[in-house]
């Protein structure tokens, strides 16, 4: 069923991004044929003037070779499954050329947080923050009809498609083998999707996805400081003024002399290329994943309530998931304080 499964979500992403979503009809017949798909179900592209733009006026990404991206090569498949991961059920894909990752978003509160509350001032603030963290997605679709393998949880219907800041790595000179990831997250918080699942039900390795920690310091030289400390403060401001909660900071580092990784031709692409560490040894690479959460939407208060009920009993602390916005902020600006040292 996987296989299939996959095969068949791989099929529906490229129709969406090859299809003109204005071709479109809606018809009773078609809406019934459609609720009665389980694993192709028909996609659509969600504002997809708003996405071009973005894609080439802020983000500089030439339209053809990004619809490249997501066609069949040879017998190379244009998208390449990368498993279920997380506790959010969401599926990941990645272009075979290592461009660009799928993300699905198979919760309701997620979906439309960021199509209802989040995609407009999204927009607006990448257009007027070219330098910003916040992870560049790239196309956002959805199902325009209900199916059953929607309702039934089997294929999801809303995903987002955005950068991949590993982009290169595979054809690194090291073979990728001197690359450390890091998905850092305030440490001072509980999180319930770690902490009470019990570990027959998720691997090792999507347990060491959560929350972790720099063993280390992004060293970098005083300007570069400055500028990280800037760009960090604007986006967590956008974010907190959203009401998102429990984003996280995705940090990659690998060797600075990685000869095939090409240098930033605008300045503010420098953080997704690599910023060269005060001491040389390292490229850094960062973006602001996962804002997906917010706060006032109707799941988080009803989490808010059970939390509150468990920490009766618990007395585990606070949970990224049901603090405030402007909570999370400070204690996420704290962190990243807490692994830059400026030489």
């Amino acid at each position: 069923m996987g296989s299939r499964r996959h095969l068949a979500l791989t099929k529906s992403i490229q129709d969406a991004l090859l299809r003109d979503p204005k071709s479109f009809r809606k018809t009773l017949i078609g809406r019934i044929l459609a609720f009665f798909s389980i694993f192709y179900i028909k996609l659509l592209r969600h504002s997809d003037e708003r996405f071009r733009r973005l894609r080439i006026e802020v983000y500089g990404i030439d339209d053809e070779e990004y619809r490249q991206s997501f066609r069949k090569e040879g017998r190379e498949p244009a998208l390449v499954p990368m498993g279920d991961l997380g506790f959010s059920g969401s599926t990941f894909f990645s272009t075979s050329d290592s461009k660009y990752l799928v993300k699905s978003l198979p919760r309701h509160f997620e979906h439309s947080f960021f199509q209802d509350d989040l995609l407009a001032p999204y927009s607006s603030y990448m257009k007027t923050h070219p330098e910003s963290l916040l992870v560049r997605i790239t196309d956002y679709l959805y199902a325009p009809c209900l199916t059953l393998g929607s309702i039934a949880r089997i294929t999801p219907a809303h995903h987002i498609i955005m950068e991949n800041v590993l982009r290169g790595k595979k054809d690194s000179s090291s073979s990728g083998a001197k690359w450390e990831t890091y998905d850092l997250k305030p440490v001072d918080y509980f999180y319930p999707e770690r902490d009470l699942v019990p570990e027959p039900l998720v691997s090792e390795d999507t347990l060491s996805r959560l929350a972790d920690e720099f063993p280390d310091k992004i060293r970098l030289r005083e300007a570069e400081g400055a500028a990280l400390r800037r760009i960090v403060e604007a986006d967590t401001r956008f974010l907190q003024e959203a009401n998102a909660v429990d984003y996280s900071l995705f940090l990659v580092r690998f060797p600075a002399e990685e000869e095939r990784i090409p240098r930033a031709r605008r300045e503010e692409d420098r953080w997704r290329v690599g910023v060269v560490s005060a001491d040389g040894r390292w490229r850094y690479r960062a973006v602001v994943l996962d804002f997906f959460w917010g706060r006032h939407k109707l799941h988080a208060q009803a989490m808010t309530g059970v939390v509150q009920t468990f920490n009766v009993v618990g007395r585990q602390g606070p949970m990224s998931i049901t603090t405030t916005a402007e909570e999370y902020r400070g204690k996420f600006l704290t962190m990243v304080e807490s692994i830059l040292e400026v030489v």
